[in-house]
């Protein structure tokens, strides 16, 4: 039976064990983590990239049509679009064919609000600059679509993907020590498939989604001990703004819902029967739901407009999915965009879940079953491979699991092995060389040395990494940074040639 306390002493025990690793190595201030990582991404911002296109249309449309337009009509931006997402959507004269619109007589835009709530923030000031400058003659587009609002939107995005990372870090920190959590920071930062939502496609949702996880669980780790019933309220919004983000989201209700059964579990036991506490714990966790519920009513209103109903997502019905016969190792081995294939850095991160459960068995239980959860769900989607994905892109809300998994990883080894300065160099090593590995590939999927959609070739792929990579990247490189526009026009003129061929 579980003691009454049983989060509160776990909290406890996981903070006696990780002031014992993290005592174990130098003292310093912990500040310097921080400031190194807060240092990589002020270097890393000149990769972000200014441009709006293929889902990221969708996602981007909501702030950029209520921001400008004062409206849900999507008309504009789907003809706006980049040609490979058009393409099958116009008619010859260029007008949007019919089945683009619902039943409402909106474009059936089926993608989550949730980015465009991280991105008004920032747009909405610089709309009113844009507007203020025109007054005094810069003749700026106020469309949304001009430079300011891209970048804007694409320096938002990089935000939130950082302030993911360094909530995770904060995390890992809490359980491990934190050379090796500041190690598994930065190896899922580069060597995972977040650069390529974080910094090349801004206008996707998927950085927006892993900060959001991240912010959950964060706050949720935080508040354990003695959540108040405010706190309670404040978890609760954030896990709406989380399902907002990314729909499947919702699976990390799970974590919470382990650590509750087990209270409920002690306090309804005849043995141990607690008539003043567990109706207190049922009214903070209606608190808690309540305040999820008011957060994820803006979908439910825009699906509402959109569609005709409030529950309906757009998706191919849940109903039709593959859930009897999910792809379970194809998601992960797959050349179609395989998680671990494709970004093998997750290979140690997954099973270092192991460890951090058995340092806290609710917690660290509670992602082990989020993620299997997550993993099964993606399985039986019927588009399972993200179409146009590197890796397999919906595993990017896991970012937070990642890198505390990783970091649960590398502090095990640590403490196993009898040289850890050895160690320590050899952990380095490894993950540098899948960062290089990883940026490689990425280079090849933005370039098209291999295919966006379906399955890649490996003795392709691998071939080109060490003979076709090292002598193009310096010159697309300088492409990239001089010369973004015309870059981003060819790869997408590549990408059309591409789609049309497979067609």
């Amino acid at each position: 039976m579980l003691p009454i306390d049983a989060a509160a002493q776990g909290q406890k025990v996981v903070t006696a064990i990780g002031a014992t690793v993290r005592n174990s190595s130098p003292a310093r201030p912990r500040i310097t983590y921080f400031s190194a990582l807060g240092l990589f991404f002020l270097l890393s911002l000149p990769l972000i990239n200014p441009w709006v296109r293929g889902d990221g249309v969708g996602y981007y449309a909501y702030v950029r049509a209520v921001l400008i337009d004062h409206n849900l009509h999507f008309d504009k931006d789907w003809l706006a679009a980049n040609s490979s997402f058009k393409d099958g959507r116009v008619d010859g004269a260029g007008r949007l064919l019919p089945e683009q619109y619902s039943a409402t007589g909106y474009v059936a835009n089926h993608f989550a609000i949730g980015p465009s709530f991280l991105w008004a923030p920032f747009l909405i000031p610089v709309h009113v600059m844009v507007l203020v400058a025109d007054r005094f003659g810069a003749h700026i587009p106020a469309t949304g679509y001009s430079r300011p609002y891209l970048l804007t939107m694409a320096a938002a995005t990089a935000l939130y993907g950082f302030a993911a990372l360094l909530l995770a870090f904060d995390l890992a920190r809490r359980y491990f020590g934190e050379r090796w959590a500041f190690l598994a920071t930065v190896g899922i930062w580069f060597a995972s498939s977040l650069p390529v939502y974080m910094y090349f496609n801004p206008s996707w949702s998927h950085a927006h989604s892993a900060f959001a996880v991240a912010l959950f669980l964060w706050y949720y780790q935080k508040t354990r001990q003695a959540r108040t019933p405010k706190q309670w309220l404040a978890l609760g919004l954030a896990a709406g703004l989380m399902i907002d983000m990314y729909y499947p989201n919702a699976i990390f209700l799970l974590v919470p819902a382990v650590e509750g059964l087990a209270q409920y579990f002690h306090h309804v036991t005849p043995a141990d029967y607690d008539t003043e506490r567990w109706p207190t714990l049922l009214g903070r966790h209606m608190l808690f739901i309540a305040a999820t519920a008011v957060m994820l009513l803006p979908m439910f209103v825009t699906r509402l407009i959109i569609y005709g109903h409030a529950r309906e997502s757009g998706y191919p019905p849940i109903l039709s999915w593959n859930w009897g016969s999910p792809v379970l190792l194809r998601v992960l081995f797959s050349a179609d965009h395989g998680m671990l294939s494709w970004t093998p850095i997750l290979v140690p991160a997954i099973l270092g879940l192991a460890v951090l459960w058995r340092r806290d068995p609710l917690f660290g239980g509670g992602l082990l079953l989020a993620l299997l959860a997550y993993y099964y769900f993606i399985a039986s989607y019927p588009d399972w491979d993200g179409i146009s994905s590197f890796g397999n892109r919906f595993f990017v809300s896991l970012t937070p699991i990642f890198v505390i998994g990783l970091a649960a990883t590398l502090d095990w080894l640590a403490n196993r092995l009898q040289s850890s300065r050895r160690y320590l160099i050899a952990a380095c090593a490894a993950t540098a060389l899948l960062v290089v590995w990883n940026f490689g590939l990425i280079f090849q999927w933005g370039t098209q040395l291999i295919p966006a959609r379906g399955p890649i070739s490996w003795r392709t792929a691998a071939h080109n990494q060490y003979a076709v990579v090292p002598r193009r990247i310096a010159g697309s490189l300088e492409g990239y940074l001089l010369n973004r526009r015309a870059m981003m026009q060819h790869v997408e003129s590549q990408d059309l040639d591409r789609l049309h061929s497979q067609q």
